[in-house]
């Protein structure tokens, strides 16, 4: 939809531009900037639109400290089995 508005202010340019009104092409002029800012909006709109994140997917608080709560879990597991010696081989 905002493709609409690019090729409306080109064609409001190009009359703005053959006309021997002055009063014609000022109106022309201004349409072409306003179209032409109302496109470079909606691509704007468009770009962002595709990549906003799905709030679905979103962790809540509670989820977080639990995630965390285990990853502590695991990193103190794992710091505990790297302290204990290991067993002499036998001979």
């Amino acid at each position: 939809m905002h493709w609409i508005y690019l090729l409306l202010a080109i064609g409001a340019f190009v009359v703005a531009m053959r006309t021997t009104s002055l009063a014609l092409m000022a109106v022309c002029l201004l349409a072409s900037l306003g179209l032409f800012v109302a496109w470079v909006l909606g691509w704007y709109a468009a770009r962002v639109g595709d990549s906003g994140r799905d709030e679905s997917q979103m962790i809540d608080p509670a989820e977080l400290r639990r995630l965390r709560e285990l990853a502590e879990a695991r990193k103190s597991a794992a710091a505990q089995t790297r302290q204990t010696p290991a067993e002499p081989p036998l001979q």
